[in-house]
């Protein structure tokens, strides 16, 4: 095991990829956070808590490797984690601020404590949405106080599953935080819904949303958020499709499939290297200490080793948070366009996918063996003010979303995968083989899907997406019966939709909409049962506005 193991980080290290190069770097976080009590098991005790940090610390060093320390108020009191954490080398390690709200933290700002125990994970008690905006700003001069009283300092990074934009923005103009971090797109998980966001990556949030990216540099929130955990981007979407909550498939590594299994991480790892991200690529390693060093210690000892190794061989740049941080306020005034790129699956499974993000939307490509599906299509829109944004959260479940225009998790079901599927004239699906991606130009994609005859063409910028196919050609999104669609009218040119009574569209001007009850292909055949939307190109072409 261990000689295989080995073989495989020789094999990541192997090759010239763009990274190596000087190109887009490709950028690794290590990030623990920290809470002093774990009161789901009676078995975690403080100190099981405190020696899962100490063996997080070692593991670390050993590789040489830095990273961030984000520390809940509870720990931050801490005298032991105090100690441990300012023994640290200055500028390899980083310490934060983990933005979960214990009951200290409560109740030294003045405030009633509601939860069941001294750290309720609750998003009404445990986050600053269960709290009104002059509440949040008490909470963050507490720990701050605090926080700089006992390190000299004001952090300089503060993350958490999710934060307003309330907190963050008061987080920025006061005490000059210069990152942030938020949970990975998920439904349900945990009681935290997270949906139809900038996928991975990073971006600046809305001044009113910090959920949704925003589009004008003097509507952002000038701190960049980045995208925690190291999702699958193939698995993740569709996990759990068809239950009430998501399961979970990323880098963490107490994760059996993901994080914790070296095929897994050495996939992940190569075609994060590998794949064409355009301005950066970004994923985060490391585990709060809450899961225990008993069940995260063979994930990290897998990762780390082969990290250093990528990092040594200049493929991957590792460094804190806050580093990150100032790197991507140096080089973008707003949020830049990027991509997910992983063209090769794990052992002898068959898919492929692409995910794009601009400011104005995301849109993800899945190929499944020879047939291509655009999964998920979201917009943004940076006057979207979020659910929580005066007034505080009073249920045990917080949601954030986007404006859907595709939604392959959402408006599927176990027999129905929906998306914007592609067929010839006829009606018979398009096939094709392996895509190859490429950059042309600085913020712009370029796909090229080759077909038996001919090929598929994607060309996508940050407001833009261009279709074009000299086959004969069409697309139809088709969805689950049931599916709840926003869409309020259909016109040639244009589509328009309401989410939560908020209006928005998408136009093309080449190609045009139709209902597909409307239309039949050149057989005379219709659209089947669950088609929502057909798509027609002019000229073969296709070109849709996101904006």
């Amino acid at each position: 095991m261990r000689l295989s193991f080995f073989l495989l980080i020789a094999l990541v290290a192997a090759g010239e990829p763009a990274a190596a190069q000087g190109a887009a770097p490709r950028i690794v976080n290590i990030v623990n956070f920290i809470r002093e009590l774990e009161p789901r098991d009676p078995r975690i005790t403080k100190d099981v808590l405190y020696q899962t940090v100490v063996q997080q610390v070692e593991l670390m060093k050993q590789y040489n490797l830095g990273g961030t320390f984000l520390l809940q108020y509870d720990a931050l009191i801490d005298p032991r984690y105090q100690e441990l954490l300012k023994s640290l080398p200055k500028g390899t390690f980083e310490i934060g601020a983990w933005w979960e709200l214990p009951q200290p933290l409560i109740e030294k700002a003045g405030l009633k404590w509601r939860g069941q125990y001294p750290w309720d994970w609750r998003p009404n008690v445990g986050f600053a949405t269960g709290y009104t905006p002059a509440e949040r700003e008490k909470l963050v001069d507490v720990y701050m106080h605090d926080f700089k009283a006992i390190f000299g300092y004001y952090p300089k990074s503060v993350a958490s599953w999710f934060i307003d934009a309330h907190t963050l923005a008061y987080m920025y103009d006061k005490y000059g935080i210069v990152a942030s971090a938020n949970c990975k797109d998920q439904y349900g998980t945990d009681g935290y819904t997270l949906w139809g966001g900038y996928w991975n990556q990073a971006y600046y949030p809305s001044k009113v949303n910090a959920y949704m990216p925003a589009q004008h540099e003097n509507q952002q929130i000038p701190v960049p958020i980045f995208r925690m955990l190291g999702s699958d981007p193939i698995r993740q979407y569709d996990n759990g499709l068809g239950n009430e909550r998501q399961g979970v498939v990323t880098l963490e590594p107490v994760y059996r499939f993901g994080g914790g299994d070296s095929a897994w991480v050495d996939w992940f790892l190569r075609q994060f290297v590998d794949g064409e991200p355009l301005a950066f690529a970004y994923t985060q390693a490391g585990q709060e200490n809450s899961f225990t060093w008993r069940s995260m210690a063979r994930g990290l000892e897998l990762q780390f080793p082969l990290i250093a190794r990528l990092r040594d061989d200049h493929k991957v740049k590792v460094e804190t948070l806050a580093g990150s941080g100032a790197w991507f306020k140096a080089h973008y005034k707003v949020t830049p366009a990027t991509a997910v790129t992983y063209l090769k699956d794990l052992g002898a499974r068959d898919k492929k996918t692409v995910w794009f993000d601009s400011r104005f939307y995301r849109v993800n490509f899945l190929w499944a063996g020879d047939s291509l599906r655009i999964r998920d299509i979201h917009l943004f829109d940076e006057r979207v003010v979020e659910p929580y944004d005066k007034e505080p959260l009073t249920g045990n479940a917080a949601a954030f979303y986007t404006l859907p225009f595709v939604d392959g998790y959402l408006w599927s079901d176990r027999s129905t995968l929906a998306g914007i599927r592609f067929a010839k004239a006829d009606g018979q699906p398009l096939t094709g083989g392996t895509p190859k991606v490429t950059s042309p130009a600085p913020g712009h994609l370029h796909i090229a899907w080759p077909l038996q005859t001919d090929s598929l063409t994607i060309d996508l910028d940050e407001r833009t997406m261009v279709i074009r196919c000299k086959t004969p050609w069409y697309a139809e999104l088709r969805t689950a019966p049931n599916a709840k669609l926003p869409f309020t009218t259909i016109k040639p040119y244009e589509v328009t939709a309401t989410e939560d009574g908020f209006p928005y569209r998408v136009s093309t001007r080449l190609g045009t909409f139709s209902r597909p009850a409307d239309a039949k292909d050149a057989a005379g055949a219709t659209s089947p049962a669950g088609a929502a939307l057909r798509i027609t190109p002019e000229g073969g072409a296709v070109e849709m506005l996101f904006r």
